[in-house]
């Protein structure tokens, strides 16, 4: 039991040796990079319902067939939105003698604008307050420009996005209820660059759907500055985005059946799907392949889990979490019981730790019991702490286990995030590896030891 760990001393060193083993295989042997480099370079932006995704579905599907560690393998249905870009969005600038194009994106499940355009009067806002004090007088019939920053004194930019994403999931529904034709977003990052940012918005029930498009941060800077001298400029906008009916996808579920507990899971994965721009490789394809990494060193090192191991790639985290909750209603109807849960979903970079959450009445002693591994985890510089768990994994709480997020450095995280560069080329292998290695510990230890 885990009550006992501190005063077994061979208990102890049996474990931090088995640990190197993982990291030395991890960082020898591993091949998770060579499966994300396929995955972003040669699949894609894999958006969830795309042809491109059920090739990484047929992928991962027979990367884990493969390993003989794994009882079983399938396919598990779920259904997920179909949304289409369309052709390259256009967004210019137009004032008397001059028109500015404006590098844009437009925002996931959003409507499109017709072949014809809008062209408006521009109001800018920074937050959706602003919209209220404003009022319907001054906003009908324009373009609402969102250009609230990412607050670059937050050192966590996790913390930053959430705090500033609002504007970009629900700005079109909130400028919609005042008459707004259109919105227009800053992209979601804190550096300054010429690349858009896509992501996810969402109309509400009882809102006009209008469109939304983001544009990159230094365009948001010039469309700024340019409003402040002008007051005749003008916003044209054109995109042709569809949201299609509803189609069936998949989550990819492998298993390592537990030898003496077996009832009790240890799950870990990421999801599949991405944006259609880029190659989805620190969004989510690093967590993917974390994942498939966790199982391919338990198989080499002929590893015989006590408990039972999930490996779970999940289907549309990005524009709906169907497969987050076709896992978790699936796995409810069982009468399951996941014991830990594990997502990895904050891209390649170097590993820094994990957080957890759960729910009030289980999480003080899961938590306690977890940072008894500090021991074993402090040589390789990584925390325990309370937080996050992830999104695919957030509809397991209900069944009363530990959910984790893994959690690398995210100071670049949202340099790449959402755009045309995330790619392998910007992802470093060695960091991949070290945070496979990471992950595999904690599940190991988890596995050995229990909660």
């Amino acid at each position: 039991m885990i009550s006992t760990l501190s005063s077994n001393i061979f208990c102890q060193d049996e474990a931090a040796f088995y640990i190197k083993k993982i990291y030395k295989h991890s960082l020898e042997y591993g091949q998770c990079q060579d499966w994300l480099q396929y995955l972003s370079d040669s699949i894609g932006g894999r958006l969830a319902g795309s042809a491109e995704s059920y090739e990484a579905v047929d992928y991962t599907y027979g990367l884990l067939s493969d390993m003989q560690i794994v009882d079983t393998v399938y396919r598990q249905e779920c259904t997920v939105p179909r949304w289409d870009r369309g052709p390259a969005e256009i967004v210019e600038l137009r004032m008397p003698g001059d028109t500015i194009a404006l590098r844009a994106l437009a925002l996931g499940n959003t409507i499109g604008t017709g072949p014809e355009g809008i062209e408006a009067e521009v109001v800018e806002v920074f937050g959706l307050d602003t919209l209220a004090l404003l009022g319907r007088k001054n906003i009908e019939g324009k373009i609402v420009f969102f250009n609230r920053p990412m607050d670059d004194a937050r050192i966590n930019t996790g913390y930053a996005y959430g705090e500033a994403v609002d504007q970009r999931v629900h700005g079109a529904s909130r400028a919609s209820q005042y008459g707004a034709r259109a919105v227009l977003v800053r992209s979601m990052t804190t550096r300054l660059d010429d690349h858009p940012h896509t992501g996810v918005q969402s109309y509400a029930e009882d809102v006009e759907a209008i469109p939304s498009i983001a544009i990159s941060t230094n365009d948001a800077e010039l469309l700024s500055a340019k409003m402040q001298g002008s007051k005749t400029l003008k916003v044209y906008m054109q995109n042709e985005a569809r949201l299609l009916p509803d189609t069936t996808s998949y989550n990819v579920v492998a298993e390592i059946r537990g030898s003496s507990h077996a009832d009790e899971i240890i799950l870990v994965g990421g999801h599949l799907d991405s944006w259609d721009v880029g190659g989805g490789a620190h969004d989510d394809g690093a967590g993917c392949v974390h994942a498939l990494q966790v199982f391919a060193t338990l198989d080499a090192l002929g590893y015989k889990p006590k408990r039972t191991l999930r490996c779970v790639m999940f289907m549309n985290e990005e524009n709906g979490l169907g497969g987050g909750r076709a896992y978790a209603e699936a796995s409810n109807r069982l009468g399951e019981f996941h014991l830990a849960a594990l997502e990895s979903d904050s891209g390649g970079f170097t590993p820094r730790g994990f957080t957890c959450t759960a729910m009030p009445e289980v999480f003080p002693k899961y938590l306690a019991n977890l940072q008894e591994f500090d021991v074993f985890l402090d040589p390789y510089d990584l925390f325990l702490k309370p937080g996050g768990g992830g999104a695919d994994i957030s509809p397991l709480k209900s069944q009363k286990g530990l959910l984790i997020g893994f959690k690398p450095d995210g100071q670049r995280y949202f340099d790449f995030h959402h755009t045309d560069q995330d790619v392998f080329a910007n992802v470093h292998v060695r960091e991949l590896k070290l945070g496979a290695a990471a992950i595999t510990s904690l599940v190991y230890l988890i596995d050995q030891f229990g909660l």
